[in-house]
């Protein structure tokens, strides 16, 4: 019975284990980072299939220690889920001293409602840099600005086809990831014409930006392209957003902030064109994109464009020559404001994946949830070495006591366990020699073979002490052939003192499992009282609450409830077991000892006849002498 114990004990660990432990994807990077990705109803909310995403991972002291990690951030690794797949990443920025960084991580498949873990993997100082835009964005992008460029340079592709701007950034100021791009109603950025850029006619076509209009007054230009009198303009009108395709433009829709960042986004699948505000569709146009093959402005119209200036008619007073004259001015329709991740896409990105981009890459992102960190045990464990490791002095005191009780109670259950099977064994094998022995009670007293048998044998104990009084009167002279009833009550006397001293012996040290029960949930709650004491303390006095600092305290402080529901809840078990066995064995002994002084009565009572003496030729098993018995 105790071997199953111990297998079900250590099945149960080995059940526990791998709930607190993945497997660790490399040993030379001692920490890593669990990030979800919560597409869910109570996170983005995102109800339809995304699809492969490069998904934005914004670092802060907030949710993450910068200390631990080089730099540049070039020891960061990102794994999927299985602890096996290594997914491409690009630095777009990193300050460890700042404390801030800005990490984009191609997610190969993103599913509709549901959540899914990558772990970020970090803590080698040998480890190389493999920050890699090209293998971040798929192909079907064709130019992503993130203006991530050193101040006065051109803007530069993240993508592996290299469409850097023309001219250089005139200015940059803090944007929504990082920096970005800012105009002051002058020269726009310019895109040299390239064959990955050119859309067909009826082409599909995708267009993203984080907008910031700062002033809204007049009509700007955010996105222009013209080609042999085919055009795409994108832009805002007092403040309204739109697209216009060759002269037709979409309806009014509800203004932009103004000075406030927001994503803007249009899409054309050769059917319908799409406008997008903070990844949800404001209004549309039932045209296909026109072929456009010519460069790209942003932040204004293309330079040497001049529409059609409107000629207005004076008419002179009576007798004057009529004139014309043109407006003093054209409005102007460039872009005063900034721009920040700009991307161009020959696809028509789906809705999905423009709602994924603005929950992921906005400042309070319901689609990136971050873990606790975790540290490497050294023994494979995982996050319960991180948990290990985060377990306070005081805890570890109590957590040291517990351990001691649970070797105790361990060492405890093993001896008792072994005991009572070995005394229920004895005695099943005692029971089968007794039913033979008839009227000759005193039989397997002179068996050295048996006695060694059944040495564990509380029956046996039993047995021996009766024959032994039984032989001890008529040594002493008296005739044991008729017993009375007070010879009798002394033979069961001395049968009840062993008895006694049997079930003591079943019972010895059963107090250690009892005070395991009892003791070993309250000690680890006091561990668990501190250990809050210390955490909220520790919190307090560093004037930052929030649960990334809290989290691992607590779980650390729980552990030592934890380790006293572990001591106890075995010992309770083990204790009913034993107690059950003990009653069993206590039970044999009693009705023995009636059965035994029972016969001894039958055969050997006052007024009852001797027996006559066993035939020579009845030899008794096991060696036994032919010598006269009672």
């Amino acid at each position: 019975m105790q071997q199953r114990l111990l297998i079900f004990l250590i099945s149960c660990l080995g059940a526990l284990l791998p709930t607190l432990a993945h497997a660790w994807w490399q040993d030379d990077w001692s920490y890593r980072k669990q990030i979800t990705i919560d597409t869910s109803p109570q996170g983005a909310a995102i109800d339809q299939r995304v699809g492969r995403v490069p998904l934005l991972v914004r670092l802060h002291t907030g949710n993450f220690g910068f200390q631990d990690v080089q730099e540049n951030g070039s020891d960061l690794r990102f794994v999927a889920a299985d602890d096996q797949t290594v997914l491409n990443h690009q630095i777009e920025s990193f300050d460890a001293l700042l404390g801030v960084a800005y990490v984009w991580v191609d997610v190969p498949a993103l599913e509709a409602g549901s959540s899914q873990d990558i772990w970020m993997y970090y803590g080698n100082p040998d480890a190389p840099a493999t920050s890699n835009g090209q293998a971040v964005f798929d192909a079907d992008y064709t130019l992503v600005y993130h203006f991530d460029q050193a101040p006065g340079a051109p803007a530069r592709d993240a993508t592996a086809y290299g469409n850097n701007s023309s001219n250089t950034v005139a200015q940059s100021v803090t944007g929504v990831i990082g920096q970005a791009a800012a105009f002051a109603g002058g020269e726009p950025l310019m895109v040299e014409a390239a064959p990955v850029l050119a859309t067909p006619a009826a082409g599909q076509f995708s267009f993203s930006a984080w907008v910031r209009a700062d002033q809204s007054a007049n009509e700007q230009l955010i996105y222009a392209r013209r080609d042999a009198g085919n055009s795409l303009l994108i832009g805002i009108n007092a403040g309204q957003p739109f697209v216009e395709v060759n002269g037709q433009r979409t309806a009014p829709a509800q203004p932009l902030a103004s000075g406030q960042w927001q994503h803007l986004a249009v899409t054309a699948d050769g059917r319908q064109v799409a406008l997008y505000v903070n990844g949800r569709q404001i209004s549309s146009l039932p045209v296909a994109l026109p072929p456009l093959a010519t460069a790209i402005a942003l932040g204004g119209d293309i330079p040497g464009y001049a529409p059609a200036e409107p000629v207005a008619e004076e008419t002179a007073s009576e007798g004057e020559d009529v004139a014309t004259t043109t407006p003093a001015a054209v409005p102007s329709r460039y872009f005063n404001g900034a721009l920040d991740e700009v991307r161009i896409s020959k696809q028509a990105r789906p809705a999905s994946l423009l709602m994924a981009d603005y929950q992921a890459q906005g400042s309070e992102s319901r689609l990136v949830v971050f873990g606790v960190d975790e540290e490497q045990s050294g023994f494979g464990f995982g996050a319960l070495g991180f948990l290990l490791s985060a377990v306070p002095i005081d805890a570890w005191v109590i957590i040291g006591i517990l351990v001691i009780m649970m070797i105790q109670t361990w060492f405890v259950m093993y001896r008792k366990f072994r005991h009572s099977r070995r005394v229920d064994e004895a005695n099943g094998r005692f029971r089968d020699e007794f039913a033979q022995v008839g009227t000759q009670l005193e039989k397997l007293a002179d068996s050295p073979e048996l006695e060694r048998e059944l040495e564990h044998s509380s029956l046996w104990r039993l047995y021996q002490v009766a024959v032994h009084e039984l032989r001890l009167r008529r040594a002493q002279g008296a005739d044991t052939s008729s017993i009375s009833s007070e010879t009798l009550e002394a033979i069961r006397a001395s049968m009840d003192a062993v008895r006694t001293q049997q079930n003591r012996e079943l019972s010895s040290r059963l107090g250690v499992l009892s005070n395991a029960i009892a003791g070993g949930p309250y000690i680890g709650l006091l561990g668990t009282v501190m250990g809050i004491m210390v955490v909220f303390l520790g919190t307090a006095m560093a004037g930052d609450v929030n649960i990334n600092a809290v989290a691992p305290g607590m779980a650390a402080a729980l552990l030592a409830t934890a380790m006293g529901l572990f001591v106890a809840i075995p010992a309770l078990f083990a204790y009913n077991r034993i107690n059950g066995r003990n009653r069993d064995i206590s039970s044999d002994m009693r009705v023995f000892l009636d059965e035994f002084v029972t016969r001894l009565a039958e055969i050997h009572g006052a007024g009852q006849r001797p027996p006559q003496p066993a035939q020579a030729g009845h030899a008794v098993r096991h060696g036994i002498s032919q010598s006269p018995v009672v």
